[in-house]
């Protein structure tokens, strides 16, 4: 601290430089030149956005007109100082204070570009856009402290406070050394895990479940690498967490068991390949087609619109159903159809078969087949026999095969029985007679009739 107050300067240096009158013209023309840029930057920002916003730009010169956007105005503040540094230079006047404030109106400019294209390079609607002004900030407020030579001094300052446990000291200075390193690490980890996403996505060799593995892997094992780099660079001796890591040990092993059941499953399942994206499958209740696989869950689309999250290790130890396994989505629907003893079954069997072929989602090859199945109580059991291959929508063909089954029917005369019953009601000689006592003619003369049981729907 004592080296750090007497590398400032002494109040007669501070006093003579505020007295002199090149101090003040070059306030003066800096802030001449931010209030020009800002002026400017305000007419030409909303011409420049609505030409990006305009659909008739796209991919890289899209990017670099918003990027242009987004450092107009330290840009035109770097040019303004660059033109009155070289005509206050050429007239002999000093340049001391815009020389530096021109070099760090560039390096501002430079940064906020940068910043801009690593982000949207790695998600252009993450997380990372709500730090963009945060790491910007940050990044040029260090590279201001190098260029005004500040760096050290900062350093000595925030290294004087420090704890020690054992022979483990701990100061402010690798707090904030580790802060900025895991982030700039971190940083250039997604980059590189979005950049080898991207390249394995592209590829025609590897099957989808391979490639999200292979994604995941590549990004756990990145992040990894930058928190480890990151101690390092900031000075922090790893072998102090042994301890650290031993407690984390127990900790999973007593409270994060389901979590780590859950992150072992999610691989298994990736990696086995029995379960991949646009699966169809059907789990307890739930049917639906499978949207993403993640590390703790996977994502399914239900018919009615819901998005269902069914933990991997759930799916490790239960039943499931794949109805488009290792891409076979082909499957067959059972159409049950029972018509009246009066009918013709062949004449009923051709208009099924007939009936099938027509629709346009039933497949040709295998051919719709209708069999007799049984005698019924009520009339003829048959079976329609179709091929789809899109499994997620079997209900909508099913019942529109069933609409057409009916209205052919009904157009033919082809009945649909549906169940009756019988009620025979008997009547005695007298009280005291025994119900064998009762004739024939008793039973003539009762109240036999059919009556019939409330209309049915037909099946289907």
């Amino acid at each position: 601290m004592q080296d750090l107050l007497e590398a400032l300067p002494s109040s007669t240096a501070i006093r003579d430089f505020l007295n002199s009158p090149f101090t003040w013209w070059q306030i003066g023309l800096f802030l001449a030149g931010l209030l020009i840029a800002k002026l400017i930057g305000d007419r030409l920002l909303p011409r420049l956005q609505s030409v990006t916003e305009a659909g008739g730009i796209e991919g890289m010169r899209r990017t670099a007109m918003r990027t242009g956007a987004l450092a107009l105005v330290p840009l035109l503040l770097w040019l303004w100082l660059l033109a009155v540094s070289a005509i206050l230079r050429n007239q002999g006047w000093p340049t001391g204070l815009l020389r530096p404030a021109m070099i760090l109106a560039g390096a501002l400019a430079v940064i906020r570009m940068g910043v801009f294209v690593l982000r949207h390079s790695l998600s252009p609607g993450g997380p990372l856009k709500a730090w963009e002004g945060v790491l910007t900030v940050t990044i040029w407020t260090l590279v201001a402290l190098h260029i005004l030579d500040w760096l050290p001094w900062i350093e000595q300052l925030l290294d004087d406070y420090a704890l020690s446990f054992g022979k483990v000291r701990i100061s402010l200075l690798n707090v904030v050394s580790f802060v900025l390193s895991i982030a700039v690490m971190l940083l250039v980890a997604l980059w590189l895990a979005n950049a080898i996403r991207n390249r394995v996505q592209q590829s025609r060799v590897l099957e989808d479940s391979m490639k999200i593995a292979l994604s995941k892997l590549v990004k756990i094992t990145l992040l990894t690498l930058a928190v480890l780099m990151a101690m390092m660079m900031a000075g922090i001796d790893i072998t102090a967490f042994a301890v650290f890591g031993g407690a984390l040990g127990v900790g999973l092993g007593l409270g994060l068991q389901r979590v780590v059941s859950n992150f072992v499953s999610g691989f298994i399942l990736v990696f086995e390949g029995s379960i991949r994206p646009g699966d169809v499958i059907s789990f307890g209740n739930t049917f639906g087609t499978v949207r993403a696989l993640h590390t703790r869950h996977i994502v399914i689309r239900t018919r009615d619109g819901m998005d269902i999250l069914v933990p991997n290790e759930n799916l490790m130890t239960s039943d499931i159903t794949n109805w488009s396994y290792e891409g076979d989505r082909r499957i067959r629907l059972r159409l049950p159809v029972q018509t009246g003893y009066d009918d013709d079954p062949e004449q009923v069997i051709v208009r099924l078969e007939r009936i099938a072929r027509e629709h346009g989602r039933v497949l040709k090859n295998p051919a719709p087949a209708a069999v007799v199945s049984g005698f019924g109580d009520n009339g003829v059991n048959l079976e329609l026999l179709v091929w789809i291959d899109n499994p997620e929508h079997g209900g909508d063909v099913r019942s529109d095969l069933f609409q057409r089954i009916w209205k052919d029917f009904k157009t033919a005369g082809i009945s649909l029985p549906f169940p009756q019953r019988d009620v025979y009601i008997r009547e005695f000689a007298g009280p005291g007679a025994s119900p064998a006592a009762a004739t024939s003619g008793s039973r003539a003369k009762s109240a036999r009739g059919r009556k019939p049981a409330a209309k049915a729907n037909p099946p289907g």
